[in-house]
């Protein structure tokens, strides 16, 4: 057995995830969890929901996780490190506040979060911490202790995340027929959201002109396109561009998007086109539909050669990567001396999220940052 990992003071890990239904009958109801005080009509999810029903009713994104948790118990068991992991979702079973419940009946006090986007944005982070906010708030109302908690900082950067990315590129691009590979483009997408959330994501300081949510995954893109020309020799050129918007169309959203861009780098003369997920985590429907049905579907209209690079998933050196966190933010908390592990320009993200990061439009209360009253 190797030596054991040090991660007190935590005595646990919680997987927090968005959560997707697995069957027909679950989509409508998850829709109206995640769209809830909205005001969406029931129709109007129905239609929104013919993604999912295009894949049977099933989101693989409960599937993945299951997958990430063996990993990640496996990666920490392999090495020593004695740390529980759970899961929980905020918009589909197994629910958040159903797992913090079951970690108080196990006792645990002091738990790490990993949420499932790599980040800085509202929606990738203090939407999470809200949700969590939320959860605390319902144990005490039952009479419960709920466990300290803090959040893993944002690993957009770290190269357990970005490595497997790299490789996904490459197999890509080599899967492209050799008459075109060389000239192929790589088209890095994200979630789109909108101008206003984009500019204020991150800390205070650093809000406006995309915030840090466009800066980080400009950054992640040049380390991958830098590895790609290191590794092939070929400089392929690429472009940031955004997928998977939503709501109402008089306001701005961060652009072009994915399926604008095939037309334009096709009537460009471009000659192929790699698309890298590089905002998701794994390949959830928001992949499967909007690159591998959608895009892939204008690409074929258009005669454009395209591949679509892999996630992370539960890659091993993501398990990995996880586990190097963890132990980094033990670390910090017990005052031991620790050097954290980024690439690129913008070093390693802030441990505590500071007051005015990634603001919603109605102030909530929110676990595990500065301005958290459950500190």
């Amino acid at each position: 057995m190797p030596d054991a990992l040090d991660a007190s003071p935590y005595d646990a890990l919680l997987l927090l995830s968005f959560g997707g239904p697995e069957g027909p009958d679950e989509v409508v109801p998850f829709l109206e969890n995640v769209t809830r005080g909205r005001g969406i009509p029931k129709e109007r999810l129905k239609e929104v929901g013919q993604h999912y029903f295009l894949f049977g009713g099933v989101s693989p994104i409960n599937d993945q996780n299951r997958a990430l948790l063996d990993a990640l118990r496996k990666d920490f068991a392999d090495h020593g490190l004695d740390l529980p992991v759970y899961w929980g979702n905020r918009n589909w079973a197994p629910y958040l506040t159903d797992t913090l419940r079951e970690m108080v009946r196990d006792g645990r006090r002091r738990v790490l979060v990993l949420a499932t986007s790599a980040y800085a944005s509202y929606s990738g982070c203090r939407q999470y911490r809200e949700n969590l906010a939320d959860s605390i708030a319902a144990l005490e109302a039952e009479g419960l202790q709920p466990p300290r908690i803090d959040k893993l900082r944002h690993y957009f950067n770290h190269p357990g995340f970005v490595e497997p990315m790299i490789d996904g590129v490459l197999k890509s691009l080599a899967d492209l027929p050799e008459e075109v590979r060389s000239g192929a483009h790589i088209a890095f997408t994200t979630h789109s959201v909108p101008d206003s959330a984009a500019d204020t994501s991150g800390p205070v300081e650093g809000h406006g002109e995309g915030g840090a949510y466009v800066r980080q995954h400009l950054d992640v893109a040049r380390l991958i396109a830098e590895a790609v020309r290191e590794r092939t020799g070929v400089d392929h050129p690429w472009q940031l561009v955004y997928q998977s918007r939503s709501g109402a169309p008089h306001i701005p959203w961060l652009e072009p998007d994915i399926c604008d861009h095939l037309e334009e780098r096709h009537a460009s003369g471009v000659p192929a086109v790699v698309m890298a997920p590089i905002g998701f985590v794994s390949d959830h429907m928001e992949v499967l539909y909007d690159l591998d049905t959608e895009a892939t579907a204008k690409a074929a209209e258009l005669g454009l050669p395209v591949r679509r690079s892999a996630t992370v998933g539960a890659d091993p050196r993501f398990a990995a990567a996880v586990r190097e966190l963890a132990l980094e933010r033990a670390a910090v908390e017990s005052g031991r001396p620790v050097t954290a592990c980024a690439l690129g320009t913008l070093g390693a993200s802030h441990h505590l999220c500071p007051v005015g990061c990634c603001p919603a439009r109605a102030p909530r209360p929110a676990a595990a940052g500065a301005d958290s009253p459950y500190a």
